[in-house]
């Protein structure tokens, strides 16, 4: 199916003034995530989940979507970038600063997976939403035939509409839309943000049991909570979540052990991972290319199947040529290939993702550990900071 069925008025493309005025995080519009090369060509969002990351980028208050440039150069811009590799890098698209299925954005998307899917890519591509999702919009979604698609919806069952205005009911039915019009695409249910106190009630828990027979795979994880995003909550008089903040996303160990308790319990639940690119992998039965295989606490919940798959994949790289791949993107100190992961000094995020996906091994900084059982978490809501319960 053509995507010119669903053609709108092209979104204006923001003067250059205005973009240079922005944080120049924002103007970029190329993102190295852990979850992939994330393009956001688009900006603004009326939605306003106020725990969103674009606090970060001091675009929260930008509630119009407006493009920074046209669809054919953000693609342009993708597929040249110095840290993208056909068929391997995985891609996201509007993850940062809207949502992909808006009606005046979805076309855009559209256009976008269109050109990347013309030029033969096989690349696993990632689409988040929490909008509506039609039926129609499910036949252009399947009518690409060779990128490797996931549709993820947020559904978070939070109900108090002074942090989250969206009802989730919305996402509870673009779920199902997604689900049982799949052909070539795969949807996961990623629940979140789970916070304690808010929205992990018995029936919280059982409501994303419900919803999980409803996807090819369920992903559950906690929630950023920046300096940023927590300026907001007080300027707002909003409950503060946690009494810090914290870098990484805040799962404290209590609550997810009260989800995998219902998790063991029940056996009604799909398939259940910690992890966007576990569940993501198994959506289309591939092994995880973020090699989270060699964390290995991380699998005990994983299907069978899917160990087996991880395991088959999984490959301890060599020393050298990970040296030398490590030095050329400006490590310094030791470079160390243990059996969990790559550990390296003196790269940025991006760089480790490169690696992490160039070779399907997990890449650690040496400064920012983790822990044994926190999975990459902040240590806020944890025993003990290596995840383990103090002597």
């Amino acid at each position: 199916m053509s995507t010119s069925t669903f053609v709108r008025r092209a979104l204006p493309i923001l003067p250059a003034d205005k973009i240079s005025a922005m944080k120049p995080e924002l103007a970029d519009v190329i993102e190295y995530r852990k979850s992939g090369l994330s393009l956001n060509w688009i900006v603004g969002c009326p939605l306003e989940c106020t725990y969103c990351v674009r606090h970060l980028f001091d675009n929260f208050e930008m509630k119009a979507p407006r493009r920074l440039m046209s669809d054919e150069d953000a693609v342009t811009r993708l597929v040249g970038h110095p840290y993208f590799r056909e068929h391997r890098t995985p891609i996201q698209l509007l993850n940062r600063a809207t949502d992909p299925m808006l009606p005046v954005v979805k076309p855009h998307l559209f256009n976008v997976l269109r050109q990347l899917d013309d030029r033969g890519l096989t690349n696993h591509v990632l689409v988040i939403t929490r909008w509506r999702v039609t039926p129609e919009d499910c036949a252009v979604l399947n009518s690409f035939k060779n990128l490797r698609l996931t549709v993820l919806v947020t559904h978070s069952n939070i109900a108090n509409p002074k942090i989250e205005p969206v009802d989730s009911a919305i996402a509870a039915q673009s779920l199902r839309t997604l689900y049982e019009n799949a052909g070539s695409y795969r949807t996961v249910l990623y629940w979140r943000p789970i916070v304690p106190g808010l929205n992990d009630s018995d029936a919280d828990i059982a409501r994303a049991r419900e919803l999980s027979p409803y996807a090819h795979a369920t992903v559950f994880t906690g929630l950023f909570f920046r300096s940023e995003i927590a300026a907001y909550y007080e300027a707002h008089g909003l409950p503060m979540p946690y009494d810090e903040t914290a870098r990484r996303k805040i799962m404290p160990e209590a609550a997810e052990q009260r989800i995998l308790d219902a998790f063991e319990r029940d056996g009604s639940w799909g398939p259940l991972f910690r992890k966007t690119s576990c569940g993501v992998a198994y959506a289309h039965g591939e092994a995880d290319y973020n090699g989270h295989y060699g964390v290995r606490e991380l699998c005990d919940i994983c299907p069978p199947e899917q160990i087996a798959r991880c395991a088959g994949a999984w490959v301890k790289p060599d020393l050298t040529a990970v040296t030398q791949e490590a030095r050329g993107l400006g490590a310094v100190g030791q470079i160390e290939v243990n059996e969990r992961a790559i550990v390296v000094e003196g790269l940025d995020e991006p760089p480790r993702y490169y690696l992490q996906h160039g070779f399907g091994y997990q890449c650690h900084d040496r400064d920012k550990p983790h822990h044994h059982r926190q999975h990459g978490r902040a240590p806020i809501g944890w025993q003990a900071e290596n995840g383990t319960t103090p002597a």
